[in-house]
C-alpha cells in the first residue's frame, strides 16, 4: 500500500467519510426545476470546464459514476478501488465550482443551490470487497453508496452476464447482500446474469437497483434484462435505468433514438412509471470515430472491445445535451409532465433515500 493510500485511509476513517462541498431549459430552472439524475454516468477527470458548463446547462444534477476498473480481482482490485476513490476526492475538492462529492440525498439539493453536480460512486463489481465482508464498511466510510454485484463473469458473489452458467447468488452473495443492506449501501445488479439477479431482488430486504440496462424484450442481448426481472425490481421497490449504448439497444444506427424510446416504453409498460430511470453508461464529449479515439477504447475496454459494434452512441445523444434530446422526446411521446420527473430522476431520488439516506 502507497504512502498516499494509507495516510488518506487514516484520515478518511478517522472522520467516518470523506462528504465534500465545494444553460438549457432544464438548467435555467434552477434549483426550483425538475431533479435529473443519470443513475450511471461518466464524469471523467479530464474533462475540461467548458463541456462541465455545457453538461451543467443540459440540466444534469446528480449522477453516480464508476470508479476505476472492474475487471481487475483480489488484492490490486482493492487497491485500484482506494486510488480510485482518491483521485475522485482530489479532483471534486479542486474543483468545488463544478460538483460536490454526495454522500446522502440531502447533498443533491445542497449542490443544486451552489449549482454544483452533485457525485455519487459506484462500483462496477464487488471484488473490491475480495471476501471480507468488512471492507464494505470501509468503503461506505470513503463514501461510496452503490456497488454492483458482479461485473461479466462469475465471481465470488455470483455469475455476471457473459458467464456460461449462471448458478444464481452464491452463499457469500447472500451473505454480501446482507451486509450491503445493513450499512445502507445501494445494490446494482447491472452486468448481472438473469439467475443472479433473481436471487439477489429476492434475498434482498432493500430496494435494489439495475443502474444501466436495456430490455431484453425489445432487443436481445446479453446485457439486457428480462420483463420477470424487471417486475421483481418494481416489486422490490428498486429501479431500472435504461442504458445508451447503442449495440445494447439496436442492431441499427438510423433510428437508434426511436428504439432507446422503444426500451423506455417497454419498462415502463412492465416496472411500472414509478420504477424506470435514465442510466446512461456514456461519456460526455461528442464522440468522433477517429483512429486515436478507437485506439483509446481499445485500450479501455480490453476483452470487451469488438469493433463491429462501434459506435457506441446514439448520434442525437453523442455530446453533453442528452438529457434535454431525452426530456423532450419523452414529451413528444406523451408522457405526463409528473412522469418525466420521474423517468428523469425522481425514481432514483427515491430509492437512494430508502437506501442511503
Amino acid at each position: 500500500m502507497s504512502p498516499d493510500r494509507r495516510t488518506f485511509l487514516a484520515g478518511a476513517l478517522a472522520t467516518g467519510g470523506m462528504a465534500l462541498s465545494g444553460m438549457g431549459r432544464a438548467a435555467a430552472q434552477g434549483a426550483a426545476g425538475p431533479l435529473i439524475f443519470d443513475a450511471m454516468g461518466e464524469m471523467r477527470l479530464e474533462y475540461d470546464g467548458d463541456l462541465i458548463k455545457q453538461i451543467k446547462a443540459s440540466g444534469l444534477n446528480a449522477i453516480t459514476v464508476t470508479l476505476t476498473d472492474p475487471k481487475v480481482s483480489g488484492q490490486r482490485a482493492t487497491d485500484e478501488a482506494i486510488d480510485a476513490v482518491l483521485a475522485h476526492d482530489q479532483h471534486i475538492k479542486a474543483h468545488p465550482e463544478w460538483f460536490l462529492k454526495a454522500t446522502r440525498v440531502d447533498d443533491i439539493e445542497r449542490a443544486r443551490a451552489a449549482g454544483q453536480i452533485a457525485v455519487f460512486y459506484l462500483y462496477q463489481n464487488s471484488v473490491q470487497f475480495q471476501k471480507d465482508l468488512d471492507l464494505v464498511d470501509m468503503f461506505y466510510s470513503l463514501g461510496v453508496r452503490s456497488s454492483q454485484i458482479t461485473y461479466n463473469y462469475q465471481n465470488w458473489a455470483g455469475a455476471g452476464c457473459k458467464e456460461k452458467r449462471d448458478g444464481g447468488l452464491s452463499r457469500f452473495g447472500g451473505e454480501l447482500v446482507e451486509k450491503m443492506n445493513e450499512t445502507g449501501m445501494l445494490i446494482d445488479l447491472s452486468h448481472s446474469g438473469m439467475t443472479t439477479m433473481a436471487d439477489t431482488i429476492a434475498v434482498s430486504k432493500s430496494p435494489v437497483c439495475i443502474s444501466h440496462t436495456g430490455i431484453m424484450s425489445v432487443f436481445e442481448n446479453e446485457r439486457n434484462t428480462t420483463d420477470e426481472n424487471l417486475r421483481a425490481v418494481a416489486e422490490n421497490g428498486g429501479f431500472v435505468g435504461v442504458c445508451q449504448i447503442r449495440p445494447f439497444l439496436t442492431h441499427g444506427r438510423e433510428g437508434a433514438l426511436e428504439d432507446y424510446f422503444r426500451h423506455i416504453d417497454q419498462a415502463v409498460k412492465v416496472a411500472g412509471v414509478e420504477h424506470v430511470a435514465i442510466g446512461s453508461d456514456r461519456d460526455h464529449r461528442v464522440i468522433t470515430m477517429t483512429d486515436e479515439y478507437l485506439a483509446e477504447l481499445k485500450a479501455e475496454e480490453g476483452e470487451n472491445f469488438n469493433p463491429d459494434e462501434w459506435p457506441l452512441f446514439i448520434d442525437e445523444l453523442n455530446g453533453p445535451s442528452r438529457m434535454e434530446v431525452i426530456l423532450a422526446g419523452l414529451e413528444k411521446r406523451g408522457y405526463a409532465q409528473a412522469d418525466i420527473e420521474k423517468i428523469m430522476g425522481g425514481n432514483v431520488l427515491r430509492v437512494y433515500r430508502d437506501v442511503v439516506g
